[in-house]
This record gives C-alpha cells, structure tokens and sequence, in this order.
C-alpha cells in the first residue's frame, strides 16, 4: 500500500522524536524550521524534504501533523498568511497540540467547507516516549478519518484512544493535564508543609513510593526533587498555566464552577508572574518551597 506523504511542524521537545518516528518507520515525511535548525537538519539527513512555508508543505503533503504550543499557533499555521488552507487542496491536518477545545471545533467546521479534515490528537507522556514511539494519544475525529491517519499516529504511539468526534481529544487532553498540574500543586505545597514541619523530601519519599498514591508521573517528578534530574519531566511551567487557563475558559462555557481547577491555576500564574515559566513542571515544588522561605 502506498504511504502517505506526510508533512509535520513543531519539531520541539516532543515534535523530534514523533517526526523522527515517522520517517524511520518508511513515510516520506516534509518538515518545516522555526527557531531552531538542528532537528530539520538531522531528519533531512535522514531523507526527509523541507518546506519554506505552510502552503508549501500543504501542495506536497496528504497528511500534515501539527506539534506547536497551542490554538494561536494553529490558527497562525492554518489560517495564517501562506497558511496550509491559502493551498487550496483537499487534506487532513491532525493537531497534536494541546489546544482549546472550542477553538478546535469551530476550526473544523470552516476547514471542512474547503475539503480539509481537522482531526485533534493531543499527547500525553513525556519526550523520551516520543522518542521511543510510546506516547499515548486521544484522537477526535469521525471513524473513517481516524482509520485513515491511523498508520502515522502508530509511528509514533504506543496506546491510541479515540475519544469520539474532533473536539474531544483537546477535551480530555484538558482534563488529563488538570489532573498532572494538580499533583504537580499539590506535591509541592505537601513538599512545603512537610519540610516546615522537618519533615525532608527522603522521608516524604519513603511513604508515598510504593503505596497508594504512587504513580509514574510522581516518579518522575521526585526525580526532579530527589535527584535533581532536569530532564526528568520536560514541560515548561507555562505550559502548565496555558492548559489551566484553556481549562478555565472551558468551564467557564460550560457554566460550571470549577475551584480546584482555578487553585491549581494560580499556583502556576504565581511561578509564571514570578519569571519562572520557562523552567519545567516538578521545579514548581522549589518556587513553591522559596515563596514560604524554604530552600
């Protein structure tokens, strides 16, 4: 059967290792540069082609896989001056970032007029995962649009869950990182209160790991606390208060309130309003800590 030629932007921390995937595993693939050069110059090593633009990735591409921050990028992309839909040409965008739901579906709909198809497939895991092609994937889409960008998202994927029609990929995505913010909250003011008590980050260790509340996600932030491992849990800080806020947003057109959702994002406005949004999601146990005069 004949491969798809396949286009992808975002080559970020997560973007590398899914595009690199994808090209190992046979797809003639088309990248695109942004800030940084390095990972479009590896894959075009590797075979892969480059594009100068959007538009021009979407007159070569059937498929195009999109990795940025967020809704404002992907509107910039889509929609954007030399933006895929200024091609004019029937094909499917799947959108792997976490973007806002209701912005996902209103997208879909005008794209759909002009015969392009938006499939949400948010992420979830860590970078090394998409490095090893064993992220887990929430795709929204109709039946036979997610059969057809099956074969790419398994490039990349080691468990893949279709959540129902577009939108509600980004919709769980949400709810998926409100529950990894919220232990990140709630691990660091425990951390807190535990060492104002005397209580030290080893002995906390010692009685979570292991038991119940143990998890991977706590695994991986206490390699940031116990081991210092900056590379345990590569997701910026802001990212974090971006997806509370689009979580916010959604709750808000849901008219429900939502009180954990809004502490959860004020610990991370507060790390943000404070210049540490750059650095990554279990350092928010050390801000945390310095705020209440704790090194």
């Amino acid at each position: 059967m004949t491969k798809s030629n396949v286009g992808f932007i975002g080559l970020g921390l997560m973007g590398q290792g899914m595009a690199a995937n994808i090209r190992k595993k046979g797809s003639p693939l088309c990248v695109m540069a942004h800030r940084n050069r390095a990972p479009v110059d590896a894959l075009v090593a590797e075979g892969a082609t480059e594009a100068a633009t959007p538009r021009d990735m979407a007159e070569r591409c059937d498929i195009i896989i999109l990795c940025v921050t967020g809704s404002p990028e992907v509107l910039s992309v889509i929609e954007g001056p030399d933006g895929i839909a200024s091609a004019g040409k029937p094909l499917t965008i799947v959108d792997c970032s976490t973007s806002d739901p209701s912005v996902t579906t209103k997208l879909a709909a005008n794209l759909a007029s002009k015969a392009i198809t938006l499939i949400d497939a948010p992420l979830s895991r860590t970078p090394a995962d998409a490095a090893a092609g064993t992220l887990d994937v929430m795709v929204g889409g109709a039946d036979e649009d997610v059969r057809r960008v099956l074969p790419v998202l398994e490039c990349f994927a080691g468990r893949i869950v279709h959540t129902g029609p577009t939108g509600t990929g980004h919709t769980m995505k949400l709810l998926n990182n409100f529950l990894s913010m919220g232990y990140a909250a709630l691990y660091s003011e425990a951390l807190m209160l535990g060492r104002k008590a005397g209580l030290t980050p080893e002995v906390f260790d010692s009685v979570i790991r292991g038991g119940r509340m143990d998890c991977p996600f706590y695994q991986t932030f206490f390699r940031w606390v116990l081991e210092r491992d900056p590379n345990a849990h590569k997701f910026a800080i802001r990212n974090g208060f971006k997806d509370m806020s689009y979580l916010a947003g959604f709750a808000n057109a849901s008219g429900v309130a939502n009180p954990i959702g809004a502490a959860v994002r004020n610990s991370f406005a507060q790390a943000v309003a404070a210049g540490r949004g750059e650095e990554y999601v279990p350092m928010l146990s050390d801000f945390v800590a310095e705020a209440n005069g704790i090194k």
